[in-house]
């Protein structure tokens, strides 16, 4: 949904971001001793796979928002 924001986002993130969330969210859920993977690992791990992958409007860096802001807004949004 990050290519779909354009307020927000001037670039999304690529398609190999969400298999980084999966990734993520496996490790975390095994880390956490679980051998599923729940939606609050997706979210959580949402947050330091795409903070570097999107590139924010002008708008968004106007009104001062940084891309763990942005990040909320997608996961709120899917």
């Amino acid at each position: 949904k990050t290519r779909n924001m354009p307020d927000l986002i001037e670039y999304g993130a690529s398609p190999r971001a969400s298999l980084g969330i999966i990734m993520a969210a496996k490790a975390k859920a095994l880390i956490d001793g679980r051998k599923y993977v729940s939606i609050k690992d997706v979210e959580q791990m949402a947050y330091p796979v795409l903070r570097h992958r999107l590139i924010l409007s002008f708008k968004a860096e106007r009104e001062g928002m940084n891309p763990d802001q942005v990040v909320a807004e997608v996961i709120k949004k899917a």
